[in-house]
């Protein structure tokens, strides 16, 4: 194999290598940012629960505090 032959191979290795970490590193910072988006979303849903949630969660506390109450044989 002449010089010229073996320069040309080893460019076009080190291309398509290049080509391949870039097209990598491209897919890693889109996975990354696909995973910021999500724990920025699931930040947002840590926040009171609406208030039907939390009339509801009253209801079924006073509920319980009723059936433990007649348990107790206490008359409310």
């Amino acid at each position: 194999m002449d010089p010229i032959t073996m320069a040309v191979l080893a460019a076009s290795v080190i291309a398509g290598l290049s080509a391949a970490a870039w097209a990598g590193l491209k897919a890693w910072n889109g996975w990354l940012d696909l995973k910021r988006m999500e724990l920025q979303q699931n930040s947002g849903d840590r926040t009171l629960p609406p208030a039907s949630g939390r009339i509801e969660m009253a209801d079924l506390k006073e509920r319980i505090r009723k059936l433990e109450a007649i348990a107790a044989g206490i008359d409310l």
